[in-house]
């Protein structure tokens, strides 16, 4: 058979790839080269101009959004913009890129770990969850430092093949990945080579944070610093990502957008917080 033909009968899945760090960060390049080379893969970069690191799931809403072509070295184009993660999503989901709209969206690969507690604050995981609110795959990847930190601000040096292959993977695979629909995949990579994969639920991380002033340049104006002490994990947990990136393995996390606390509602309802709309306020003396 010709290559012609074979090229011909290959199902292409469009990717949206994008991330937090930037859209010339070296972990969304090295992820990018690795989706490019993928056979089956129609891949499109719209990242965010610069780092928009630990933004979570911050929207522009108050003002138009710049969106500039970026030249790759293989030629092709990605789109730079100076909103956030999760508007880099929702530009393409709109139709920024001419008769193109996303099947699959990947965030990656970020510099440093999203684990724990530290999702919430992750631009990176912000992006995935952006895809899962509007019905598509997501697929958020992080990578640990070669110095093996568990503390995303003490980052030093990087090696993102492993993941970058692993993560291309994974996206040709993600058909038969037993998930639920509003479903993502949370993938941390450890700065070594990998032991292993350890499918993990999310730990917990303390900071013991401070408030330290830094500068007053008037009775009214002071500067702080707020975020400054080193993370530490929950000791007396097993069986999270926290442990796994630990142990030297890839943690993968399956994560959904329902933060309701189902238990709870029953518990409210028998509480019957109705009566505090039938009972008079009490007025203080």
């Amino acid at each position: 058979m010709a290559l012609s033909a074979v090229t011909s009968s290959i199902r292409f899945v469009r990717v949206l790839l994008t991330n937090d760090d930037g859209i010339q960060a070296d972990g969304l390049l090295a992820l990018r080269r690795a989706l490019a080379a993928a056979p089956g893969v129609d891949l499109r970069v719209v990242a965010p101009d610069g780092n928009r690191s630990a933004m979570a799931r911050s929207i522009t809403t108050r003002r138009p959004l710049w969106v500039e072509e970026v030249d790759f070295s293989d030629g092709s184009i990605g789109y730079a913009t100076d909103g956030t993660p999760v508007d880099c999503v929702r530009l393409a989901n709109l139709g920024l890129i001419e008769d193109w709209l996303p099947e699959i969206v990947v965030s990656g690969i970020n510099h440093g770990s999203n684990i724990g507690d530290d999702i919430t604050y992750s631009g990176t995981v912000a992006a995935a969850l952006e895809a899962i609110v509007l019905g598509l795959p997501g697929i958020a990847v992080s990578q640990q430092s070669t110095a093996l930190e568990l503390d995303f601000r003490k980052t030093t040096e990087f090696d993102f093949l492993a993941a970058a292959a692993f993560t291309a993977r994974l996206v040709l695979d993600l058909e038969t990945v037993p998930l639920p629909k509003r479903t993502l995949l949370n993938i941390n990579f450890p700065g070594c080579v990998p032991a292993g994969i350890s499918v993990a639920r999310l730990g917990r991380r303390f900071y013991r944070d401070e408030l330290e002033l830094v500068e007053q340049s008037a009775p009214n104006r002071r500067r702080y610093r707020v975020y400054g002490q080193v993370a530490e994990a929950d000791e007396g947990e097993s069986d999270t990502d926290i442990t796994a990136i630990a142990a030297g393995r890839v943690a993968i996390t399956p994560l959904h957008f329902d933060l309701t606390y189902h238990a709870g509602v029953q518990a409210l309802i028998d509480h019957d917080l109705d009566r505090l709309l039938r009972e008079p306020v009490q007025q203080q003396r």
